[in-house]
């Protein structure tokens, strides 16, 4: 499989997908048109949502279709020479995905040999499920198991930060809580501007600050770089 699994869509003021855009590149190689899949947009319309990616990625000449254009979403996977999910809500991207009777059909496609690229929302379905995701579920998928393309959870934008005068939980407290009830499943916290990248076999993080691994009760620091490849086979 080829995967790139971005923590979030831009870092630091950086222009939108302007970090990723080699990343995105090296993955993709030779393709020049990708589908994307712009489900969790729900405040932008998925014209304008397409707009935008069409838009950042016309710097390395890719050309964009989005799925919403198709009449058949199966048939627009089925022929797709690299798949991109954006970010945004990720309850309401896995319900579409669920809705559209997509989530095998990616699977297969994806590990067929088809490049697959997230970020955010797109990162979270990329694993086992969507219990790590950030967001608010504004609407209820048939279920919270996702596209399981990685045997583990991933925590896109993830901080340890705590704004003074804040007594909510903070993504820490969230995420002993997930250990608690799921000690042996690892979580990967990836910070802005990070990825995931894996290579047929082969797992690295991508990054310029620590990652963090969740797993069993312990927080482990990810430097950057790291091979993770013993992820896949946990």
């Amino acid at each position: 499989m080829q995967l790139l699994l971005l923590s979030s869509s831009r870092a630091n003021q950086s222009e939108y997908l302007a970090p990723a855009l080699s990343h995105i590149a090296e993955i993709l190689g030779d393709i020049s048109e990708v589908l994307f899949i712009p489900y969790a947009g729900v405040s932008i319309g998925y014209d304008s949502y397409l707009q935008m990616v069409q838009s950042a990625l016309g710097a390395i000449n890719l050309s964009v279709n989005s799925i919403h254009q198709w009449q058949d979403p199966k048939e627009a996977v089925a022929q797709a020479q690299a798949i991109i999910i954006g970010g945004g809500n990720t309850f309401h991207l896995l319900h579409q995905l669920y809705q559209q009777q997509l989530i095998e059909l990616i699977n297969d496609k994806v590990r067929a040999g088809t490049p697959y690229i997230g970020w955010s929302a797109g990162s979270n379905v990329a694993g086992q499920s969507i219990r790590t995701t950030n967001d608010m579920p504004i609407i209820e998928p048939p279920s919270f198991a996702a596209l399981n393309l990685v045997p583990f959870q991933l925590n896109p934008h993830y901080t340890d930060f705590k704004p003074v005068g804040f007594h909510g939980e903070t993504r820490d407290m969230r995420l002993q809580e997930f250990m608690l009830l799921n000690p042996t499943t690892p979580v990967v916290g990836l910070p802005e501007g990070s990825a995931l990248r894996l290579n047929r076999e082969q797992l690295h993080y991508v990054g310029t600050e620590n990652a963090y691994l969740f797993l069993a009760g312990d927080k482990t620091p990810i430097t950057p770089a790291t091979d993770l490849s013993t992820l896949l086979k946990l």
